[in-house]
């Protein structure tokens, strides 16, 4: 085990945070952690990693464990380039590399079986090992794999501290994978990531060798990397085996016995008290009665099972339809600090419809959004009596120095301050929060106030720019609900994929300095760039055939060469069918892993990991000769 927490609490300034936790983290398990904003999600992190320390109980680490942890907001603050940054994170392989190879040049002049002949072949021989374990001669190639599923290709030589925060982030995390340490922590890392990152992310963490703690609100993304859920309510922990949306079901399971159980209890000792009542003052029955009266005393009680507060309750409307074509976007070229970003775009968008804008961090999602808020581009036209909401990811429409209750209020003066209160109580903002300055809200709860202004706006063209990013899980599920009962027309930008499937019934792509309109949902979506991806691959095959067809036709052949043509198609086939089969044995190893009776026992988990980085290794291997041969 690497992590065990025995009965540990937690408090701050008075206030229990966490009460009794138990459990441990194995090694090469996958684990997401959950629970709404405030539940002590970050202080049971902090708990494992510092600063933090119990109350009371122990939290166990396992002896020489190294931990990453990515927080929410922790970029990579660094002088120096990503490469060279990069590098220094497989600094120890790298340097295993050079001491093996001098230790092999020193070998070579020792006096053979001498005694510095038998201290360097032993230190040769453990070197030996420790490369082959950390796979020490492709560390350059791992770093840029990662640096490259990353979104940092062609960002080698760039100045850390040119970065944003976003990129920041997204590069601190690219070191961590890199670290390859015991235990890898992610904080919402999901939040700096664009659609093509995120599914990179999730192969590559399954290969991954060290077991994982995921906090995220991204439900697609828990359901492919975790194979338990722990949630933190009501300041307990709950474990659950198998992915997100497994959890769904046996929370709503767990819930259902223990009402059931405290219902049964709580009817029986009503029963019991009601006998008492009627007959412990009666001569003839009072004995009978006090037995009862002891089976009360020694009745364990059972805990009221715990309602979660409501979720927040959105809800959009507005007072007149907009004209069937809402929005039409004909020939639009599009550019920021002279990077085109669009060129020629087409799009239109009906009245009713949901459509998502998807595409790369930087691709210009952000940017298409505000230019349609703020209209007047003759290339991007608003149909009749269209009235737009908008939700700015960065909040800027909001007051700062304003209470959350002026906030709101100044906007509609005619309201009084009940129904304004109520408002506000229904997305989800407390009493509490009235008169806190917007400034120095959470990022959930600016998110909620964000959305209660919008919905006082009463648009019938709703533009959403990333507006589940600081959401909790119940709050995204309301705001999906809030969306679907919409009759008004939707355009959004979001990274949550659930979201999007959930939602979307129109996708526009920004790729390659194209506006690419989609009909259909996420998944058809998915389906039409497999689809893309699958047909470039043949005409690129296509294309190696007729390159070699028009060698093989350049001229006469030696019967040297045509034996070693002979030679390559008997490797060819040969490598097809090593590859085939290594596909066929990763997934049967990718199915164990989410058996739940497999992912139980951590060793066999971990023995399936290694011997699925093995495959990927040399699969890598195997493509890289077939490119060479075809």
């Amino acid at each position: 085990m690497l992590i065990t927490f025995n009965s540990v609490s937690f408090a701050y300034a008075g206030n229990t945070i966490l009460q009794d936790i138990n459990f441990s983290v194995n090694e090469g398990e996958r684990v997401g952690l959950i629970g709404e904003n405030g539940a002590g999600k970050t202080t049971l992190l902090k708990l494992i990693c510092g600063p933090l320390e119990a109350e009371s109980g122990e939290v166990i680490k396992k002896n020489g464990i190294t931990v990453g942890f990515l927080a929410q907001n922790g970029g990579l603050e660094a002088e120096g380039t990503v490469y060279s940054q990069m590098l220094e994170a497989v600094k120890p392989q790298l340097d295993a590399v050079a001491k093996l190879s001098e230790i092999s040049r020193s070998l070579s002049d020792a006096e053979y079986g001498g005694e510095q002949y038998k201290v360097l072949s032993a230190k040769y021989e453990s070197l030996e090992k420790y490369i082959a374990a950390h796979d020490c001669y492709n560390a350059e190639v791992r770093v840029k794999t990662v640096l490259s599923g990353m979104g940092f290709a062609g960002l080698y030589e760039q100045k850390i501290s040119t970065m944003s925060g976003g990129e920041k982030t997204r590069l601190k995390l690219a070191r961590l994978l890199l670290e390859e340490p015991d235990l890898l922590i992610l904080d919402e890392p999901t939040n700096h990531l664009d659609i093509k990152t995120l599914f990179w992310l999730e192969d590559y963490l399954a290969s991954f060798k060290g077991a994982v703690i995921v906090v995220s609100h991204d439900r697609y993304f828990l359901d492919r990397v975790s194979r338990r859920i722990l949630e933190i309510e009501n300041k307990k922990l709950y474990s659950y085996p198998g992915n997100y949306s497994k959890y769904k079901v046996l929370k709503a399971e767990r819930i259902a016995l223990e009402q059931k159980e405290y219902e049964r209890q709580q009817e029986e000792r009503a029963k019991l008290q009601d006998y008492v009542d009627r007959n412990l003052v009666r001569a003839t029955t009072a004995k009978s009665a006090q037995s009862r009266v002891k089976q009360l005393e020694k009745m364990e009680l059972l805990e009221k099972p715990y309602t979660p507060p409501a979720p927040p309750r959105f809800k959009f409307t507005f007072p007149a339809q907009s004209a069937e074509l809402v929005l039409n976007v004909h020939g639009l070229n599009l550019e920021i600090g002279g990077k085109k970003l669009i060129s020629d775009g087409e799009m239109q968008v009906m009245r009713g419809r949901r459509v998502a804008i998807v595409g790369e961090n930087g691709a210009g999602k952000s940017t298409l959004l505000k230019l349609i808020a703020r209209g007047g581009n003759a290339s991007c036209v608003l149909g009749r009596f269209v009235r737009i909401a908008y939700y700015d990811q960065e909040n800027l429409n909001l007051n700062t120095e304003n209470t959350v209750l002026a906030e709101l209020w100044e906007r509609h003066v005619s309201s009084s301050q009940t129904d304004v209160r109520a408002e506000l109580a229904r997305c989800g903002l407390s009493a509490e929060d009235m008169y806190k300055k917007v400034g120095d809200l959470s990022g959930g709860e600016r998110a909620k106030l964000a959305l209660c202004v919008m919905e006082s706006e009463e648009g019938n063209l709703l533009l959403l720019d990333e507006p589940t990013n600081h959401l909790d899980l119940p709050a995204r599920e309301s705001l999906e609900k809030a969306i679907k009962q919409f009759e008004g027309t939707v355009i959004f930008v979001s990274h949550d994929r659930y979201f999007i499937a959930a939602l979307a019934d129109g996708i526009a792509e920004i790729e390659g300095g194209k506006l690419n309109f989609v009909q259909g949902g996420y998944e058809a979506f998915r389906a039409q760039k497999a689809e893309l991806a699958r047909r470039l691959e043949e005409e690129e095959a296509a294309r190696r055939q007729a390159e070699y067809a028009e060698r093989k036709a350049a001229g006469y052949r030696s019967k040297k060469e045509r034996a070693a043509e002979a030679a390559a198609k008997a490797r060819i086939k040969q490598i097809e069918t090593e590859i085939s089969l290594g596909e066929s044995e990763e997934a049967e190893i990718q199915q164990q892993l989410v058996d739940p009776a497999v992912t139980a026992d951590y060793k066999q988990v971990e023995q399936l990991c290694r011997r699925l980085e093995e495959i990927k290794t040399r699969q890598e291997e195997l493509y890289s000769e077939y490119e060479k041969l075809i």
